[in-house]
């Protein structure tokens, strides 16, 4: 059967149609397949791992990084260690090397640096004390508590500290190791409160009553009657005394290059302003010569004893007598704070002034006379009163028998201490006399210099306690002179 034109080219028309509707759905078939049959990759992560940012899912996790290591802070730091100080990186290290640049002959030449500040001669770094960092040119109040006491009754001692805003060195001054010394702890005040940190250079530690258990009760003892000033550098396994003096020696001495301790005569006696030092030691009588007019007595110290624990811990010390216990003495307060503020300005700390005083005579020997029966003592002499052998010093009295014993000077010298008129006994220590010293000892103060704070950590760091100085010999005339005494004072 034939099919009209018109039905035909309708009928052409509908396959082509069909044709074009099925060639469609197998190309939507096999896209949709393709899609399907690749595997997903984000099961084969690790979800513990980060994953790197504008990379192909099959990049490698990229590997943690370990953790900084924390700052050392200053509260966390163990006082009897010694403080290591950051390294600071220096301008050579932070400034990059530049490319050098060739010229037109092919020849080198150093790229041009950047101009950068010299570098200062030495960091004026804060002082590290007590678990606190003092900043320069700050002057503050910190406690310090020995670390064995009973919590709640002892209160802490008050620890004076003024920072300068230059550096240099470290001065302690101490007073009242033994609690009934008044004198010392005025001088620590008003040296301490006049001292301007904006224009000082080093620190300054006064601790001006180190000894707070004697003080309070007006004793020269501690509470368990032990002398402090008898157990430095002290034992943490030891007595109490030990305990406490091995907790102010390593918290507070050994942060210093220089020590002055305050000290007065003991037992109703009193002694002429004078320092008391090793004169064996080249630091030591560097220090001595920065005091002005103040009379220099050698003593190596007794075993014990805070000065000498200094120094043979590397740290030249002294001790400054000036006075009698329980009683406050104007000229020995003020001829102290004198002598501490000369030996400042020859340290370089303070502004300079001019020396005071006429240059006084250095004693290498001393003996005590003492009392050879028991009464009522009266002396004939005075402080700083020169005497020759023979010379009445005083005399004797028992208050019974009414019988008079003199006590007459048995060498040439200078009455150094004395005891006050009281009551004695045989054997007591009356007069301190001071051997005259030949001409040739006697010596004008003259400049001296003490270590900075970073040499003296260098220098402990290294185990070397200085450069090596010619010890000072005395001159010693063994028919004039007995062998050196220690004092009952110090």
């Amino acid at each position: 059967m034939s099919l009209r034109p018109p039905l035909r080219s309708a009928y052409r028309a509908l396959s082509l149609t069909l044709m074009l509707v099925s060639a469609q759905g197998y190309s939507f078939t096999e896209t949709e397949e393709n899609q399907t049959t690749a595997p997903s990759q984000a099961e084969e992560l690790q979800a513990d791992q980060p994953r790197a940012e504008g990379q192909g899912e099959e990049a490698e996790p990229l590997a943690q990084q370990p953790d900084e290591a924390p700052l050392p802070q200053a509260e966390n730091l163990q006082l009897d260690q010694p403080i290591e100080e950051l390294e600071v990186p220096t301008a050579a290290e932070e400034t990059p090397q530049l490319p050098e640049s060739s010229t037109a002959s092919g020849e080198k030449r150093a790229a041009p640096q950047p101009d950068s500040p010299p570098a200062p001669e030495e960091q004026n770094r804060p002082l590290r004390l007590l678990g606190a960092e003092v900043p320069p040119a700050t002057a503050t109040r910190l406690a310090w508590s020995p670390s064995q006491h009973f919590e709640g009754v002892y209160s802490p001692t008050p620890v004076l500290v003024v920072k300068g805003a230059k550096p240099g060195p470290t001065l302690c001054l101490t007073a009242a190791v033994h609690g009934d010394e008044l004198n010392g702890i005025e001088t620590v005040r008003r040296v301490m409160y006049n001292l301007d940190a904006n224009t000082m250079s080093g620190a300054v530690i006064g601790v001006p009553i180190v000894n707070l258990q004697g003080f309070h009760r007006g004793s020269r003892y501690l509470t368990d009657r032990r002398d402090l000033n008898r157990h430095f550098p002290g034992d943490p396994n030891g007595s109490s005394a030990s305990r406490i003096a091995y907790s102010f020696f390593h918290e507070v001495i050994s942060h210093c290059n220089a020590v002055v301790d305050l000290h007065t005569g003991s037992f109703y006696r009193t002694n002429l302003p004078q320092l008391r030092g090793d004169l064996q030691n080249p630091k030591v009588v560097k220090l001595t010569k920065g005091f002005g007019s103040t009379v220099v007595l050698h003593s190596t110290g007794a075993k014990g004893t805070l000065r000498r624990a200094a120094v043979e811990a590397g740290i030249p010390a002294v001790t400054l007598e000036a006075g009698a216990p329980m009683v406050l003495d104007e000229r020995s307060v003020s001829h102290s704070v004198k002598g501490i503020r000369t030996l400042l300005n020859q340290l370089g700390m303070v502004a300079k002034f001019r020396l005071w005083g006429d240059p006084e005579p250095v004693y290498y020997n001393s003996t005590w006379q003492r009392a050879t029966t028991g009464g009522i003592i009266f002396s004939e002499v005075q402080l700083g009163q020169f005497v020759r052998k023979g010379d009445l010093l005083g005399t004797v009295t028992n208050p019974i028998t009414n019988v008079r014993t003199e006590i007459r000077s048995e060498y040439n010298g200078r009455i150094l201490g004395m005891a006050m008129n009281q009551v004695v006994q045989p054997g007591f220590a009356a007069y301190h006399i001071g051997i005259q010293a030949p001409e040739e000892q006697i010596s004008p103060p003259e400049e001296v210099t003490a270590d900075s704070e970073q040499a003296v950590e260098e220098s402990a760091g290294s185990g070397e306690v200085g450069a090596p100085h010619e010890a000072a010999t005395p001159a010693t005339d063994t028919e004039s002179q007995p062998p050196a005494e220690e004092s009952d004072d110090d």
